[in-house]
């Protein structure tokens, strides 16, 4: 079954002067040209291509790849407005996405970088855009655990700190005291359940929380070391920013923790760094 606004995978059936046609299933055939085709592509062989319709409703393969696809969140800046809406270039060189006003909050101006969600519209059966979220999250129970580890994508930056939407399907937030490292709008990355509240509302961390913190980060520690021959150039007072670069953690974490293996037994700290005992 062809996923109109997802990548297929298609067979070729044919080949003509300017390009091969494939097999698009209840679609019929669809005209990839040779500019957009694999060297060698001949008939039999498959190839992934993206799938949408053009303005004239027909369908259209190519072998671009969307910023995002149909069910996905991507960064994408506004290239035009007009009396019917908004159009993002979402990496497909012939066709620009278009955001209808209705889709909109707050409206959107030529040039601006945004979070866009895409979706097909059932009434007209488009392909469009959108920067409502709250209809497209906390639909499903959010089942989650503490210290559970979550796919985060950072979609708003406020004054309490960062929403983030957890797995394309719930709204999080990230603290500032959570914070660490360079976060921005559209930064996709690992985060862990902080907490589930009783309202529902889900705080976030970019490192496990608690003992678990401490002994995941322990254990990475002493990997690392043992990787390195003994030793890493990592002490108390190293820079935030080395820390964070080798660790994903804050420094206050890194310190308790490695003060933790050195009550241990299990390193010694120096002034030029960690040593392996």
């Amino acid at each position: 079954m062809i996923k109109v606004g997802q990548i297929n995978r298609l067979e070729v059936t044919s080949k003509a002067e300017f390009g091969v046609f494939l097999d698009a299933g209840e679609y019929g055939s669809t005209l990839l040209p040779y500019k957009l085709a694999p060297e060698g592509l001949d008939v039999g062989q498959s190839v992934d291509v993206f799938i949408y319709f053009d303005s004239d409703s027909q369908i259209v393969a190519t072998t671009e790849t969307p910023i995002a696809q149909v069910g996905e969140w991507g960064l994408m800046q506004v290239v035009g407005v007009n009396s019917t809406g908004a159009f993002v270039n979402w990496g497909i060189k012939s066709k620009d996405l278009l955001i209808p006003f209705s889709e909109q909050r707050g409206r959107l101006a030529e040039g601006k970088t945004i979070l866009v969600y895409v979706y097909t519209d059932k009434a007209s059966g488009r392909i469009v855009g959108t920067t409502k979220f709250n209809k497209w999250l906390d639909n499903t129970p959010a089942n989650y655990k503490v210290n559970q580890a979550v796919d985060l994508l950072i979609a708003e930056r406020s004054d309490l700190g960062f929403k983030a939407i957890i797995n394309g399907e719930h709204w999080g937030m990230i603290f500032p005291s959570d914070v660490f490292g360079k976060l921005f709008v559209g930064k996709k990355l690992k985060g862990y359940i902080k907490q589930v509240r009783a309202d529902g509302k889900i705080d976030l961390s970019l490192q496990k929380v608690g003992v678990a913190k401490m002994d995941d980060l322990s254990s990475k520690i002493l990997e690392l070391l043992e990787k390195k021959g003994g030793f890493l150039p990592l002490s108390d007072k190293s820079s935030p920013e080395a820390i964070f670069a080798a660790f994903r953690t804050s420094k206050g974490t890194y310190k308790k923790t490695i003060g933790g293996l050195l009550k241990q037994g299990k390193i010694r700290i120096e002034k030029d760094g960690i040593y392996l005992v």
